[in-house]
């Protein structure tokens, strides 16, 4: 399970180090987990933040020690997010894949299908968890239950499990009004798992690397 002296510092930091980190949620008797492929970073200063708007009861986690968990409700789904350095930054956990290890075995998997069908049916597994909502649905997690908690070792948390990106795709983030620094770069996204990613930042024909995007390497500043 990650400290929180992990999750105390900048949030453009965390989101880029999460990319790869892996969720485990206790399912009955099976451990469910989804590998980060996307996260976003916000601060308060910045007019896309939540805290940008205010503090109010139901943001109050984005003002607790790094590490609290902070979770809404957008389109229609529950989203989750981490509190970070700074009062009111945290990290959007955007998007994910599912992952498979002597711990979270096909009985998980199996789980996290069942609570997440499309309508027509099975999602594919790289589709499983390619979105905020969706990564919730797949591990069960509710508004009600986990806002403004820490994370639990015996229920719900996040590690390293050992994977690396070899790159990691700086980009624009996604659903940002006009007028509320919607040009801001503080998008990470895997690049060997793009296709579970909410949308593929390398997909786009009129982005220009460099311009709209940039590709770090782990020695890479960003």
């Amino acid at each position: 399970m990650l400290s929180a002296a992990f999750f105390d510092r900048p949030s453009p930091v965390v989101a880029r180090d999460l990319v790869g980190k892996v969720l485990r949620r206790r399912l009955g008797d099976a451990w469910a987990a989804v590998a980060i492929v996307e996260a976003e970073a916000y601060s308060r200063g910045e007019k896309g933040s939540h805290a940008s708007l205010g503090r109010t009861p139901s943001r109050e986690a984005l003002w607790a020690p790094p590490g609290t968990i902070y979770m809404y409700y957008s389109r229609g789904g529950d989203s989750l997010n981490i509190s970070v350095a700074g009062d009111g930054d945290a990290v959007l956990i955007k998007g994910g894949r599912p992952w498979l290890d002597a711990r979270s075995g096909e009985a998980a998997l199996e789980a996290m299908h069942r609570l997440n069908p499309a309508r027509t049916g099975r999602r594919p597994d790289h589709k499983l968890a390619a979105g905020q909502t969706l990564i919730c649905r797949a591990l069960d997690l509710r508004v009600p239950e986990w806002t403004g908690r820490p994370f639990d070792a015996g229920r719900f948390f996040v590690e390293d499990a050992g994977y690396r990106p070899d790159v990691v795709v700086r980009c624009r983030r996604l659903g940002i009004p006009p007028g509320r620094d919607e040009d801001l770069m503080l998008r990470y996204v895997d690049a060997a798992h793009v296709r579970s990613a909410t949308r593929n930042p390398l997909g786009r024909r009129a982005w220009v690397r460099g311009a709209d995007y940039q590709l770090l390497g782990r020695g890479d500043a960003g």
